[in-house]
């Protein structure tokens, strides 16, 4: 039954992917962002209604449950989806209401779970994997649906799956801390549900690339003091593609081809998650680009600014982005540097080939990187995490691959050595001989011009 299902799960992805891409681009595109979130909004899963404050309910407290097939760009597949509306917190410690998705097993095992951090970034809620998975369709949304190239195989060696919205139902781009909350309380509804076959025994990897990889790192940073029992829990993390130092990567990305419009896109979420207004700090064309990308995902922004600064965008006694004090503050608290040490094994993998994405920048005190995000950031992470933690940590550098390039030979060796954490073997180490990196200390405010 197990490897029926596996083959019908993986010939309905293929044909997903392979059949539906084009159409569903241009329904989406048609549609345009404004129109698929209007559409995903009117789903009322979403809304807690219930009679009990939302402060008053412990994190990770299941809201609504339903049950659905999982879907791929819009098609039904065999394997089975439990979402569930759960508790939890945004950016400024808010109690908040976010979705999770649980892909059941195919062999039922409910010892084994790999929660995959999606790289969906996006500042449209309509773009959450919850939302491709229920069947939803956008450009954004297609992110997600792709990403079942990864998922395919966790399913197929007997992984029950956890996908959490991470950015929260306000599409909190960029905000590492609020990642891990979400998903660590999505980990703490799966496991306390009845409707996904997962206990609070299960034991848990953490996966992502990308923005999942912000994800996975901030969650397992965070697990040892917001959710010492799902810490407990955790067998460890394997992630690649880091963004590391937000600052670093803005100023690494600057005038770029294809990577610039992530600029625009960081200051919007820093913006929305901070509760602070950058806006003031830009010039017309600065607020022109804002609002061309204020409901924008990862699609709309990739290639569409070729060249785009900081300095193109902001007032000219704003030019350098540490003039800017709430800028400097909100890129602070996203600055993996300075968040904890996580206490189980890590793997990292990372680019340095981001001029095969048109990155030609090597800036003093930065260096290059993939593309998009920093080699040195990475490898001073890593060597941070060997000094003052006790848990192996794995290391890797792809300096022929770029950000595009690294997942194809980073997915089997994440699968490889997440399996054998749950097998029990011991975790391998590349403390020692892992090259220096950047300075990761945080950034200081310097007078506007």
């Amino acid at each position: 039954m197990r490897k029926r299902t596996s083959r019908l799960l993986a010939a309905a992805v293929t044909a997903a992917l392979t059949a539906t891409t084009l159409t569903a681009t241009a329904t989406a595109a048609t549609a345009g962002p404004a129109s698929a979130s209007s559409a995903a909004a009117s789903d009322p899963f979403y809304s807690y209604d219930g009679s009990t404050p939302l402060d008053s309910l412990a994190p990770g407290t299941v809201l609504r449950t339903r049950t659905l097939p999982y879907h791929v760009l819009g098609l039904p597949t065999p394997v089975t989806a439990v979402q569930l509306l759960y508790r939890t917190a945004d950016a400024q410690g808010r109690p908040a209401a976010n979705v999770t998705t649980v892909l059941r097993s195919l062999t039922g095992d409910s010892g084994r779970a790999v929660s995959y951090q999606s790289f969906y970034d996006s500042l449209d809620p309509a773009d959450g994997p919850s939302r491709a998975v229920a069947g939803n369709l956008s450009l954004g949304g297609a992110i997600p649906s792709a990403e079942a190239i990864f998922l395919v195989p966790l399913l197929a060696q007997g992984y029950n799956v956890v996908i959490p919205d991470t950015e929260g139902q306000s599409a909190d781009f960029g905000a590492g801390p609020e990642y891990a909350i979400t998903t660590l309380d999505s980990i703490r509804a799966a496991t306390g549900s009845p409707a996904t076959g997962l206990t609070p025994d299960t034991r848990f990897g953490l996966m992502g690339y990308s923005g999942g990889a912000v994800a996975s790192s901030w969650a397992a940073a965070l697990a040892p003091g917001y959710a010492p029992e799902v810490n407990a829990r955790l067998v460890g993390y394997a992630e690649g593609g880091l963004l590391v130092d937000p600052a670093h990567n803005i100023r690494y990305i600057d005038g770029s081809l294809m990577w610039s419009g992530i600029i625009p896109m960081a200051l919007i979420g820093v913006s929305r998650s901070s509760g602070i207004d950058l806006t003031p700090y830009l010039n017309d064309y600065g607020r022109s680009v804002y609002r061309q990308l204020e409901h924008a995902s990862l699609t709309d922004a990739l290639g569409h600014y070729p060249g785009l600064s900081w300095k193109a965008m902001a007032k000219p006694q704003y030019a350098d982005p540490n003039s800017v004090e709430p800028y400097v503050a909100a890129v602070n608290r996203t600055n993996l540097g300075s968040a904890p040490t996580p206490t189980v094994p890590g793997y990292l993998a990372q680019g340095n080939a981001g001029v095969l994405e048109g990155t030609f920048a090597n800036p003093p005190g930065i260096g290059t990187g993939d593309g998009v995000a920093v080699a040195g950031d990475v490898r001073a992470l890593a060597r941070q995490y060997c000094a003052s933690g006790t848990a192996a940590l794995a290391y890797q550098q792809y300096d022929a691959l770029s950000h595009f390039g690294v997942p194809a030979a980073w997915a089997p060796q994440a699968l490889a050595w997440l399996n054998d954490r749950f097998a029990g073997r011991p975790a391998p180490s590349d403390c020692g001989h892992i090259p220096a990196g950047n300075s990761l200390a945080p950034q200081q405010p310097v007078p506007a011009s």
